[in-house]
């Protein structure tokens, strides 16, 4: 069991590891445990052994699902690492482990390049303001190209990349690396599994291309510094060190970002990868201070990473462990906490007393009598903890900001198969939900199913099979049906007045509402305009819930109504018949007649899709996405012979996507897709969708 700080929050780094699917995360992940001797052997995804995808499915499918968190020690460095999913189903997992990180590695495919959900990826990252290094992966694959992907890197996410180094060849000639910084070249040795390498001098025929480079390396540092950017122009020499401290500035800031590559699979180049984590990635301190709001006033107070603040923790993800129960994964941004402590949970405003404190190694797990500020570790013991809560100083209180929580988009009905499994359903249902916000669970009034919803096919599939494997449920599940929404088609002004007199004491409600579309993703806002005591304080809310509670049952057909600002700007009362529940009656009536002013739609969820396919298929697969509603927005070559068609299909025409992408193509081409906005849905399909949802078939 460890007790006290064990290394300064200067030597600390909290580290994700992010990319599209299949670009070799979870490879570099293990190579990184390798060399800081975490792991004494290396675990391979393709042989379903790999020490961070630890989940039975994780290991037979080949993917993370979920994000598995570690600690190394690197040059007296502690490094935690989360390991994050690249399936877009799985966004979630990337979305909270970007929300308690100081830095991460992006990690590109060497031949695929920057991929759709490179892109996604790269965009929560900017969300969170995490800077970033990029490691250049699967430099020995036929089709590799380094300067194309900094190319990619720049036009797609509009980054600032800067090559720290050159490869040694590409394909199956890639033997190495040129260091721009130091100057040297050098090549990894097999015999050691990559553990031992020798600096040897740039190939000459290397040298005009490493001079290019390392000019434009001095020019990004020298820009940061205006001694240094003198000292440049005057043509001195500038040290090593000076270069990546430069360097370390422009990243820190987000300005740019150090780009280097190598070979996961064929160990070449993971420990310079751990090396730039050290020189270019921030501490605990060098990120500003969390903003917070005060529990008990609402004011914003700060939490500075320091172990004599006050305590303050993010839960960013909880888990089912089959050993020790429910685990929540904690970030502790400030102060220190012990096994025995309470802390105060704003959200349930209750206080929690932590069991066990644990520091995880993928599945296994080391106690800890204590844990400091810049930590990450697991708590046994938390009961009403969930995804999202600050637990902190039941002295001073607080609330850190959440994470941002994407909607599901698809459901699937789903049944016990016998009495037994159903009895088990609930807990397991209860248990995966806790786990994840993206699977939410609800029932069709109708027919009594019970439906959960999730971000796609394969996000469904996986609780499914969860739940049979570790909850011992077996359950039949119905085909899937599209999250539709609904929103209105444009501005209006709308009154409801709800009386009723049955003798002795009435009711009386009486509301007039402005209500406006909102842009895509814009939500539902409620804004109280009313003047003069129009309507009393203590009924707003009963109308904000009566029209609420109408949007989320829908109006032409049942889907929630989305990206709606109302205005309540006017209403009277009567001093003896108002009442909450006339109020909320007369919000409810308001916003149906506004309603049927204004004119409502169906919107579908459009999922913007990246097929790569071999050139001669290129006509079938663009004739099938064109089949399927789909608009082409580009096609890109990606090699001689490959190409890839980027479009916008809606999610009801893909089910089944896979099975026909693969008969087509022989099985020569993937796909990816993800969510990107909603689309009003064709008139022939939403009068069939209102007169009577017809679900999709599998």
């Amino acid at each position: 069991m460890m007790d006290g700080r064990s290394f300064s929050l200067g030597k600390t780094r909290n580290i994700g590891v992010m990319a599209h699917i299949d670009a070799g995360k979870t490879t570099v992940t293990e190579r990184i445990l390798f060399y800081t001797g975490r792991t004494h052997r290396m675990g391979e995804v393709h042989d379903g052994a790999a020490t961070m995808d630890w989940m039975e499915q994780e290991q037979e499918r080949g993917i993370t699902i979920t994000s598995a968190a570690t600690t190394a020690e690197w040059r007296d460095h502690r490094v935690n690492i989360i390991d994050t999913p690249g399936h877009v189903d799985f966004t979630i997992e990337v979305e909270r482990s970007l929300r308690v990180l100081d830095g991460a590695v992006a990690v590109f495919c060497a031949v695929g390049g920057v991929e759709p959900q490179s892109e996604t990826v790269w965009k929560q990252a900017d969300r969170y303001g995490v800077p970033r290094v990029a490691f250049i992966n699967k430099m020995d694959r036929v089709g590799a190209d380094f300067f194309r992907v900094i190319e990619m890197m720049q036009s797609r996410l509009g980054a600032r990349p800067v090559a720290l180094q050159l490869p040694i060849g590409s394909e199956d000639t890639f033997d190495g690396i040129v260091d721009l910084i130091e100057k040297r070249a050098v090549r990894w040795d097999t015999e050691s599994l990559g553990a031992d390498y020798t600096e040897i001098d740039i190939p000459s025929a290397m040298v005009d291309q490493v001079d290019m480079y390392r000019e434009e390396l001095l020019e990004a540092a020298a820009e940061q510094n205006e001694a240094l950017m003198d000292r440049y122009f005057a043509g001195e020499e500038i040290a090593p060190d000076e270069i990546r401290s430069a360097l370390r500035k422009a990243t820190l800031a987000g300005d740019l970002v150090p780009v280097l590559c190598g070979s996961a699979l064929k160990n070449i180049g993971v420990q310079r990868v751990l090396d730039s984590v050290l020189h270019y990635l921030p501490s605990p301190v060098d990120v500003p201070a969390m903003q917070a709001q005060d529990a008990l006033t609402d004011e914003t107070v700060s939490r500075a990473a320091s172990d004599n603040e006050p305590f303050a923790a993010l839960a960013f993800k909880i888990m089912a462990d089959p050993h020790v129960g429910k685990l929540a994964f904690l970030r502790v941004y400030s102060g220190s906490m012990g096994t025995g402590d309470f802390g105060y949970n704003a959200r349930t405003r209750s206080k929690e007393r932590v069991g066990r404190l644990l520091q995880m190694h993928a599945n296994k797990r080391e106690e800890l009598k204590r844990v400091y500020a810049g930590d990450i570790v697991a708590v046994v013991g938390l009961k009403g903890v969930l995804t999202g809560d600050t637990l902190s100083d039941p002295g001073e209180p607080v609330v850190l900001e959440s994470m941002h929580v994407p909607d599901p988009v698809l459901k699937i009905a789903i049944e016990p198969k016998t009495k037994a499994d159903r009895d088990r359903l609930g807990n397991a249902l209860a248990r995966l939900a806790e786990e994840d916000p993206t699977f939410q669970v609800s029932s069709d009034e109708e027919s009594g199913q019970t439906l959960i919803s999730g971000m796609g096919e394969l996000h469904l599939e996986v609780l499914v099979e969860r739940m049979r494997r570790e909850f011992k449920v077996d359950a039949n599940s119905g085909a899937p049906q599209v999250s539709y929404r609904e929103t209105f088609r444009k501005a209006t002004r709308a009154e409801a007045r709800f009386v009723r007199q049955t003798g002795g004491r009435g009711q009386f409600g009486h509301v007039i509402l402005e209500v406006e579309p909102q842009s895509p993703g814009g939500g539902f806002e409620f804004v109280d305009e009313t003047t003069g005591g129009a309507i009393p304080k203590e009924f707003i809310h009963s109308v904000e819930r009566g029209i609420a509670e109408a949007l989320a049952q829908g109006i032409l057909a049942g889907y929630p109504v989305v990206d709606l600002k109302v205005r309540l700007v006017d209403g009277s009362y009567h001093e003896v018949d108002s009442s909450d529940v006339a109020f909320h009656i007369a919000g409810s009536m308001a916003i149906k007649v506004a309603a049927g002013q204004a004119g409502v739609m169906l919107l579908e969820p459009m999922m913007d899709v990246e097929v790569i396919a071999p050139e001669q298929y290129l006509g079938a697969v663009i004739g099938d996405l064109s089949s399927r509603r789909g608009q082409i927005t580009e096609t890109d070559t990606r090699s001689a012979s490959v190409q890839a068609i980027k479009s916008l299909v809606p999610l009801a025409e893909m089910f089944g996507y896979v099975r026909e992408l693969r008969s087509m193509t022989q099985g020569r081409a993937t796909y990816s897709m993800e969510l990107d906005s909603y689309r009003e849905v064709p008139q022939a399909i939403a009068e069939e969708l209102i007169n009577g949802p017809v679900a999709q078939d599998a």
